[in-house]
């Protein structure tokens, strides 16, 4: 792999955490969409992704998955809603999965230029850097019934 090539996974990964941490604090804040990306643009993201830092982020994929979030929640919610267990539904779930479940929801469903598993790879990968185990494999069992839900031909063969 280049390192051109190397860099921009970099960033877009550092975007995937940018963008969860963005949602966490509007979810948190009350803060609206325009107020946050503008915070997260003009803020260095630091360097160690394991503490939550993103380092220098895909500023354009954070803004789209952000903006696509908020956009798209009422279809989003729903579609998560669905294969979560009925007595803990996507509102009761701790604010930073929930951030995580509608980032990652968002990629599924409305960008098909990203692979179901990269998405799927990523947003565990975020999940990681915030919990131990249980988080990470309740996200990546969520978000693969969610790929093959939208995306079954990626699944197949």
């Amino acid at each position: 792999m280049t390192d051109k090539r190397s860099a921009k996974l970099v960033e877009r990964s550092a975007a995937r955490l940018g963008a969860v941490q963005a949602l966490y604090q509007m979810d948190l804040s009350g803060s609206d969409v325009g107020e946050t990306l503008a915070q997260f643009s003009s803020r260095a993201m630091g360097e160690n992704f394991e503490d939550g830092q993103c380092g220098e982020a895909d500023y354009k994929h954070l803004r789209e998955v952000v903006d696509g979030v908020v956009r798209e929640q009422k279809t989003i919610d729903p579609a998560v809603d669905q294969l979560l267990d009925k007595a803990w539904p996507l509102h009761r779930l701790d604010s930073t999965v929930r951030a995580i479940l509608r980032a990652a929801a968002f990629e599924l469903m409305f960008m098909e230029r990203v692979p179901a598993r990269v998405a799927i790879s990523e947003y565990v990968d975020v999940a990681d850097a915030f919990f131990g185990k249980e988080e990470p494999r309740f996200v990546n069992g969520v978000l693969d019934r969610l790929a093959r839900l939208k995306r079954p031909q990626e699944f197949t063969a």
